[in-house]
C-alpha cells in the first residue's frame, strides 16, 4: 500500500532534521576544554555564534573567572503575541571536561539548541525565546551562575528556563537504568526515555512538555525536585541549579549522563555512541512542547 503524502512528508522532516543535528555534531564534538583545548573551545564557540546570526544579532554576556574573560552566546526570538511576555530561556553548554571529546555532553544539547533557533525563527512561539549557549559549566555551573545572577539583579522575569543537558544516549536493554537512591521503584529500569527534572514551580510543564515528546514517539519521565534539589544533589547537575537558586522556574531535560551512559566524562564520548533517531525526537518532542506552553 502507497504511503500517504503526509507521511512522506512527516519522514523527509524527520531525515533532514537528523541530519542537520548530525552535521552540527561533527563540527561541535572535539576536545574544547577552555583552559587545556582552548582552540577547540574556541572554534566550537565560533561555529555556534555563526549559527545563531543567521537568525539574528547574538548578544555577548561576559563574565570573569579566574581572572580571565569568559563569554554566553545569546539569541533573542520575538514571539508571536503582541502583549509583551516574559522569555523562554533554553540553554546549553558548550565546554567539556578534559580529554573527552564531549558527544552526548554536552553537544547534544548544543546541536539541538541551533535546530531550535532555526525552528522557532521560522515560526515563532507564543512566548519571546531566549537560547543562551554557556560557557564554563564543567567548572562550576560559573557561565550560567553568573547570567542567572545578572538576571536576578535586574529583576528580569523568566516565563520558564530550560537547559538541555546531555540528550542523545539511549540503551534499551533491561537495567540499563540507574537512579539516585529511593527513585528506582518509580521509574523504568531501561535507559531508553528522556528525563525532564524540574523545581516544583514547573509541575503543570513537565507534565506539557512529557506529553508533547511522547506523542512523537520518544519516551518521557519526569521528576519535580522540592527544595532546590537539595534532597537529591544529582538533579543539581546542570545549568538549571543557579536559576533554581534565583526563585526562577527551571527544569533540566537529560538522557540522565552517568546513571546510563558509561562514556560520561571520558574520551570515549564520541559521536558513534549516540542514538541519532532518538536525539531527534527529543528535538521534536521539545519542539511541539514548547510551541504548546
Amino acid at each position: 500500500m502507497a504511503k500517504s503524502a503526509d507521511l512522506l512528508t512527516q519522514e523527509s522532516w524527520d531525515s533532514s532534521l537528523k541530519q542537520r543535528l548530525q552535521t552540527h555534531l561533527h563540527q561541535l564534538v572535539r576536545d574544547r576544554h577552555p583552559y587545556l583545548a582552548s582552540a577547540g573551545h574556541f572554534f566550537v564557540k565560533q561555529y555556534i555564534r555563526q549559527q545563531l546570526a543567521q537568525w539574528g544579532e547574538v548578544e555577548i554576556y561576559e563574565f570573569e573567572f579566574q581572572q580571565k574573560c569568559h563569554q554566553n552566546l545569546i539569541l533573542n526570538l520575538p514571539g508571536q503575541s503582541v502583549r509583551q511576555r516574559a522569555p523562554i530561556l533554553i540553554g546549553a553548554h558548550f565546554d567539556a571536561v578534559p580529554g573527552s571529546p564531549g558527544a552526548d555532553d554536552n553537544a547534544t544539547g548544543v546541536a539541538v539548541l541551533l535546530e531550535l533557533a532555526r525552528l522557532f525563527a521560522a515560526k515563532p512561539t507564543p512566548c519571546p525565546i531566549r537560547l543562551v549557549a554557556f560557557d564554563l559549566e564543567e567548572i562550576g555551573l560559573a557561565g550560567s551562575d553568573r547570567y542567572a545572577a545578572h538576571l536576578h539583579q535586574q529583576n528580569q522575569p523568566l516565563r520558564l528556563m530550560l537547559s538541555l543537558e546531555m540528550l542523545g544516549y539511549c540503551d534499551r536493554t533491561p537495567n540499563s537504568q540507574r537512579y539516585p537512591a529511593g527513585l528506582a521503584r518509580f521509574y523504568p529500569n531501561q535507559g531508553d526515555f528522556i528525563g525532564l527534572i524540574g523545581n516544583l514551580k514547573t509541575i503543570p510543564d513537565l507534565i506539557r512538555l512529557s506529553r508533547s515528546i511522547r506523542q512523537v514517539g520518544v519516551p518521557c519521565e519526569w521528576l519535580p525536585a522540592g527544595n532546590r534539589g537539595m534532597m537529591v544533589p544529582d538533579t543539581r547537575r546542570s545549568d538549571h541549579a543557579p536559576f533554581w537558586d534565583r526563585g526562577y522556574r527551571a527544569l533540566m531535560v537529560t538522557d540522565t549522563a552517568n546513571l546510563r551512559n558509561p562514556h560520561y566524562h571520558k574520551e570515549s564520548d564520541r559521536l558513534e555512541t549516540l542514538d541519532l533517531d532518538f536525539l531527534t525526537g527529543v528535538c521534536q518532542g521539545l519542539n511541539y512542547g514548547l510551541r504548546q506552553l
